[in-house]
């Protein structure tokens, strides 16, 4: 359970995919962690942000996993950062969580010179494309193909 302050945020570290890994399919209510291998934690750490509860119980009895944002600076593209993945406990939903997340990460991609952050889902997803439209980003799509042959997905870009 939460507690009365919130969920801190902090810098993710590479062990906090076991906790992620423990939950993610439950918030989803589906599998989804096949999209979420362990390597984006091994080598995107530095990255991403993990949110938690202190004095909740995730991680022995003193922290509660709140949500996390999997993101990194494209070493392909300079001007460019990706946010990967996002989950927010669903009791965590609708607390400006997932903003403060996308803000923070927003802040991380600013400090190394990056002006554009991407993102995709797939064409179904109404929630996270109506997220992303509140937040600014261009929605494009369905992109035929995209992930291959069949695997039409969103795309989302936003200028920071």
């Amino acid at each position: 359970m939460p507690n009365a302050n919130g969920p801190v945020i902090r810098a993710a570290r590479a062990d906090d995919y076991d906790a992620i890994a423990t939950v993610i399919d439950d918030w989803w209510g589906r599998s989804v962690l096949p999209h979420l291998p362990r390597l984006f934690l091994d080598h995107f750490y530095r990255t991403s942000l993990i949110a938690e509860v202190p004095g909740a119980g995730w991680r022995e009895p003193t922290e509660w996993l709140a949500g996390f944002l999997i993101g990194f600076l494209s070493p392909s593209e300079s001007d460019e950062a990706y946010i990967h993945f996002v989950g927010v406990d669903p009791q965590s939903r609708k607390s400006g969580l997932a903003r403060e997340l996308y803000e923070r990460f927003f802040a991380i991609a600013r400090a190394n010179d990056r002006h554009i952050v991407k993102a995709i889902t797939a064409p179904g997803n109404d929630a996270s494309i109506g997220f992303h439209r509140h937040l600014g980003f261009t929605v494009a799509g369905p992109v035929r193909d995209y992930n291959g042959p069949g695997h039409h997905l969103i795309t989302f870009e936003r200028k920071i």
